[in-house]
């Protein structure tokens, strides 16, 4: 349940704008989310979207309603190096970014699962990271003030 572009003409840093919006987030509500975003990747990343519904009810059988978004990520691309005439015959150096974005999508009993899971995990680690040696005791200083 998986969708790729590859190569889009737009900065990593802003399209990962729109990646932090619908993170974790129901298929339906990220959709609605991306339809009011106010930003030029909107309409990319949600045919995006709309292409990892599609390839989980083909591949799947998976209805929208089940699914939420599990991880997107926004990493760069190739950078078009350009130059801008300058002053005195010099170059000024543009760098037209591109970005690689993929979404993947997991099942909403997933989504429960893993949060009851990490609630272990998590309730572990802090027991480990109690020290069990002699706790040395901090003497408390009076500090007067006049």
């Amino acid at each position: 349940m998986k969708a790729y572009l590859d190569t889009y003409r737009q900065s990593p840093r802003k399209v990962r704008l729109l990646a932090d919006l619908i993170r974790g987030k129901g298929v339906i509500e990220a959709k609605h989310a991306l339809m009011f975003a106010d930003k030029r990747a909107a309409p990319i990343v949600s045919k995006l979207l709309a292409s990892a519904i599609s390839n989980a009810k083909q591949n799947f059988a998976v209805e929208a309603e089940g699914l939420f978004v599990k991880e997107v990520t926004v990493n760069k691309g190739v950078t078009l190096k350009r130059s801008m005439p300058r002053a005195r015959g010099s170059a000024f150096p543009i760098n037209k970014r591109t970005s690689h974005i993929s979404i993947v999508l997991g099942l909403a009993e997933e989504k429960k699962k893993t949060r009851k899971e990490m609630k272990k995990i998590r309730a572990s680690k802090t027991a480990e990271s109690l020290p069990e040696a002699k706790v040395k005791k901090v003497r408390k200083t009076k500090t007067t003030t006049k």
